[in-house]
C-alpha cells in the first residue's frame, strides 16, 4: 500500500469471501504509512475445508482497506482450490476394494470336491511260494534213495552267525558314551562387578573401583581396577560403553557423552538419563547396539558427588589426559572424563577412588 498523499495514513486491512470458506492471516493487520511511503501486507488464504477427490474449486474472496471516515476500498481476487488426492487414485482405490471383496466372497463359497483313491491293496496269498511235489509211490528201499523233484532248489546250508559282540558292544558302549556326557556350561562373564567383588573379600575396609570398556567391533574388554588402564590407547579405535562397579563407596552413578549432530558449537550431548548402581553391582553408561554412537566421554561419581573419584582418558589424535578427580562439596559433584568435541574419541580410560 502506497501513501500518495502528504499525512500519515492508519489503516486496517481485512478480508472476506461468499459463505465464509476461506480464513484469512494479515500480517500486520493494522498499519501506519508515513507520507510518500509504501507498506507491504503479507496475506494468507487457507481453505477451512479440504477437498480429499474430485475437480478443482474457485472460490471469490476481496481483501479490503478501511481508513477512518472513508469507504473502504477493496481489491478482488480468485482463489483456486485443488483437491487434495488425484481423482485417479479414487478410482483405483474403488476398483481394489471391489475386487477384494470378489476374491474373499469366492474364497468363502468355493467348496472344493476332496475325495481319497487309494484303495487297500490286496495280497495273494503263497506268491512266490515253490508249490509242494504231487504224492509218489515210495521206492522199496533197496532201491536208491529219492531224489528231490525237478525245479526245487537244495536248502541253504546252515552257517555260524558272524560274532559281533566286539563291534556291538563297541557301538552301544560309544553310543551311551555320547548320550551320557554332560554339556559343557559356559563360564559365567567377568564384569567390573565380579572383579570388585573379588577385591572387596580380599580388603573388606578398603575403597575400590573395577572397570572394563566395549570396544568398537572388538567387545567387552577383561575388567581392570584401580588405575589399571582399559582400552588400546593409540589405536584409533573408539569405545561404546563402560561397565563400572565400586566397593566401600556407597554406589557410584554416571552418564554417557556423545555426539550432537545437531549442534551449532560442534559438541555433544547426554542422550539418556544417568544411571546409578549400589557397591557391588554392574554400571553401564554408553551403548553396546550395532548403531551406538561413539562414546566421547563420560560422567562419573561415588556416594552420590560426595566421595572422591578420579580419572583420566586417552582421546583419539591426541594423547592422556591430565588425572582429574572431583572435588566434594565444591563445585561440580561428579568428574568428566573425555572430550566435548563431536569429531573425537576417547579410546583408553583409568580410574580411581
Amino acid at each position: 500500500m502506497d501513501n500518495l498523499g502528504n499525512t500519515r495514513v492508519t489503516a486496517s486491512i481485512g478480508g472476506s469471501d461468499n459463505g465464509d470458506q476461506l480464513s484469512f492471516d494479515l500480517e500486520p493487520s493494522n498499519v501506519q504509512i508515513e507520507p510518500g511511503r509504501a507498506v507491504f501486507v503479507r496475506a494468507r488464504l487457507k481453505p477451512r475445508e479440504i477437498i480429499w477427490f474430485g475437480s478443482k474449486q474457485e472460490r471469490p474472496y476481496a481483501l479490503a482497506v478501511q481508513r477512518s471516515g472513508v469507504d473502504p476500498q477493496s481489491v478482488e481476487g480468485t482463489f483456486v482450490q485443488r483437491g487434495f488426492l488425484p481423482g485417479w487414485l479414487a478410482t483405483v482405490l474403488g476398483m481394489t476394494l471391489a475386487l477384494a471383496i470378489a476374491f474373499v466372497v469366492i474364497w468363502l463359497s468355493y467348496k472344493p470336491d476332496v475325495r481319497s483313491l487309494a484303495t487297500e491293496q490286496m495280497t495273494e496269498v503263497g506268491a512266490g511260494k515253490i508249490p509242494a511235489p504231487s504224492p509218489a509211490l515210495s521206492p522199496p528201499a533197496s532201491e536208491a534213495p529219492e531224489a528231490p523233484p525237478a525245479g526245487v532248489p537244495a536248502p541253504p546250508a546252515v552257517t555260524e552267525p558272524e560274532q559281533a559282540g566286539g563291534a556291538g558292544n563297541g557301538e552301544g558302549a560309544g553310543a551311551g558314551g555320547g548320550g551320557s556326557g554332560e554339556k559343557e556350561t559356559e563360564a559365567p562373564e567377568r564384569t567390573a562387578a565380579a572383579a570388585v567383588l573379588r577385591l572387596a573379600a580380599e580388603d573388606p575396609g578398603g575403597r575400590h573401583i573395577c572397570y572394563r570398556v566395549y570396544a568398537a567391533g572388538q567387545g567387552w574388554t577383561d575388567a581392570v581396577c584401580d588405575g589399571e588402564t582399559a582400552g588400546a590407547a593409540g589405536s584409533g579405535t573408539p569405545l561404546k560403553a563402560v561397565n563400572i562397579a565400586v566397593s566401600g563407596t556407597k554406589g557410584t552413578s554416571g552418564g554417557a557423552f556423545v555426539p550432537d549432530p545437531a549442534s551449532t558449537k560442534g559438541e555433544g550431548h547426554f542422550p539418556d538419563p544417568w544411571t546409578n548402581a549400589a557397591d557391588g553391582i554392574d554400571n553401564y553408561v554408553g551403548s553396546t547396539e550395532e548403531d551406538a554412537p561413539d562414546l566421547m566421554g563420560f560422567t562419573v561419581n561415588v556416594d552420590g558427588g560426595r566421595g572422591a573419584v578420579c580419572q583420566s582418558t586417552y582421546v583419539h589424535d591426541d594423547a592422556w589426559l591430565s588425572l582429574a578427580c572431583d572435588e566434594p562439596g565444591t563445585g561440580y559433584d561428579f568428574t568428566y572424563a573425555g572430550t566435548h568435541d563431536n569429531a573425537l574419541w576417547i579410546e583408553a580410560v583409568r580410574l580411581t577412588v
